[in-house]
């Protein structure tokens, strides 16, 4: 067979199909560990989001000790600084374009926790439209723990002196927020949706808590080449062994 696919030239076609099909297959091998992987993230979510809430004590403890804090439930209470609320520029589910309210909120050890109350459109980004909604004295939070953003090659940079900003850049947040920018807290706590604020300005619960999974589809594609690749190559080697030898 060997002697065959020599003198009908399929050898090095041969070895070139075979590299193919083996590199389609370790891709498709590749998207199914990360649909494993996807759907184990997507469980701790469900699991997280469902939890008795912790402490922002609890949750830097685990961040010291290199646990994963991300969509951990956690509730406090405090008071809102309104006067330094930081406006994140946002989506609503609709697509309508306006900004997530994220409040300095202290709590009573002095400590600073950045609340992400949650949406509210272009014409309410003035405090003064949803003054009902600016709660005062002693509030409890409940709400999700999210992590920092990292710049994109396409988000535009914050704007901070026009209080405008594109990605959770909570360094820049803290400092921005208070003067002591060491007592704030390294995560934002995106609120629940409920209770809402009188007047319904902001609107929480603006966690997007499903995450795109189409793993499966693309190992089946992959696996899919694989396949068409090897049977093309065994229709053109068919083809190539029945040709009369050249003379």
């Amino acid at each position: 067979m060997l002697a065959a696919f020599r003198d009908k030239g399929l050898v090095l076609a041969g070895v070139a199909t075979l590299v193919g099909v083996a590199l389609l297959i370790g891709l498709g091998t590749w998207q199914m560990q990360r649909l494993a992987w996807k759907q184990g993230l997507l469980g701790s979510i469900a699991e997280r989001v469902h939890a008795k809430p912790v402490s922002p004590a609890v949750v830097e403890e685990r961040a010291r000790e290199g646990g994963d804090i991300e969509y951990t439930r956690v509730s406090f209470n405090g008071v809102f600084d309104n006067d330094r609320e930081i406006h994140l520029y946002a989506l609503s589910d609709a697509g309508a374009p306006g900004f997530h309210v994220i409040t300095p909120m202290r709590l009573a050890g002095g400590d600073i926790v950045l609340v992400n109350r949650g949406f509210v459109p272009n014409d309410l980004k003035d405090p003064a439209r949803r003054a009902a909604g600016q709660l005062t004295g002693d509030v409890t939070v409940t709400g999700l723990v999210r992590h920092p953003d990292q710049q994109g090659m396409f988000i535009p940079s914050n704007d901070v002196a026009r209080n405008i900003w594109y990605w959770r850049d909570v360094d820049a947040m803290a400092a921005a927020a208070e003067g002591d920018a060491a007592r704030v807290h390294r995560f934002i706590v995106d609120a629940e949706a409920e209770p809402k604020p009188p007047g319904g300005w902001p609107s929480g619960g603006v966690t997007r808590l499903t995450l795109p999974n189409r793993h499966l589809e693309y190992a089946m594609t992959w696996y899919g080449l694989a396949a068409a690749l090897f049977a093309v190559f065994i229709a053109f080697a068919a083809v190539r062994l029945r040709s009369p030898a050249a003379r």
